[in-house]
């Protein structure tokens, strides 16, 4: 069964251009860390300084597992930690609630 997740980061608006440019250019190390993982329909869209994720994955807590012990993730979470107010959590962002669906 597919299982989704979301959420929101702010980016210091100073940087979210540096922001925008790394997410056209994501390390291909990390793509592919992203697909082993099993994270599929991976999106972020920009609203303002403000950013919003969706993904897919078959076992959310497995991809989240997986993730966390590859040193191209840590690579690339410190490189965004410097351009979000606020660094990730090692566990990942908060997933927002989801309180509706259409199948």
């Amino acid at each position: 069964m597919t299982q989704r997740s979301a959420f929101v980061l702010k980016v210091r608006p100073d940087r979210i251009d540096e922001y925008v440019e790394a997410h056209r250019n994501v390390w291909p190390e990390m793509l592919d860390a992203l697909r082993t993982a099993g994270i599929r329909n991976y999106s972020i869209f920009r609203h303002g300084n403000e950013v919003f994720g969706y993904f897919e994955s078959h076992d959310l807590e497995a991809a989240g597992a997986y993730m966390s012990r590859q040193e191209v993730n840590d690579r690339w979470q410190d490189a965004m930690a410097e351009l979000l107010e606020e660094r990730v959590p090692d566990e990942g962002p908060p997933a927002l609630e989801e309180i509706f669906r259409l199948d």
